[in-house]
């Protein structure tokens, strides 16, 4: 497996992924804008040509805010999403943060296990179904 930049050739699969991981996925063309963006820095995890999963991340200032991390169910539990945190780590940021379903324990485990905190909890943030957020940060 190899952690490459997201470009045009991977957004069909980039958008699969989107598709079979989110009940809200973002449309193809909403990931198409993320290339042309300074603040954008989404990466790709490739499998035998393959990309299996990926992460978006947008700086600005300084401050990473996480978008998505997503991989296909039949790829989880090998350290990919674990791989793609470490390599946007890389970016120079005073803190990177993110929002996890409340019930996504594998999730919450993995970014508790990279040194992220709970910091705090945002209600009903998610739809289909409803749930709280749990905002968990990595400061540098």
């Amino acid at each position: 497996m190899k952690i490459e930049k997201f470009t045009l050739q991977y957004l069909d699969d980039v958008a699969n992924i989107e598709k079979v991981c989110f009940a809200h996925p973002w449309s193809r063309q909403d990931l198409k804008n993320q290339l042309d963006l300074e603040t954008s820095h989404f990466l790709v995890a490739v499998d035998d040509g393959r990309v299996v999963g990926y992460m978006g991340l947008q700086i600005f200032s300084g401050e990473g805010y996480v978008t998505n991390v997503a991989v296909l169910p039949e790829y989880r539990g090998q350290g990919i999403a674990q791989a793609l945190i470490k390599e946007q780590m890389k970016n120079d940021m005073s803190f990177i943060t993110l929002e996890v379903r409340q019930s996504n324990a594998p999730a919450i485990n993995l970014y508790t296990r990279m040194g992220f905190e709970n910091v705090g909890i945002r209600p009903d943030f998610y739809s289909d179904p409803t749930e709280n957020a749990i905002i968990m940060t990595y400061e540098f």
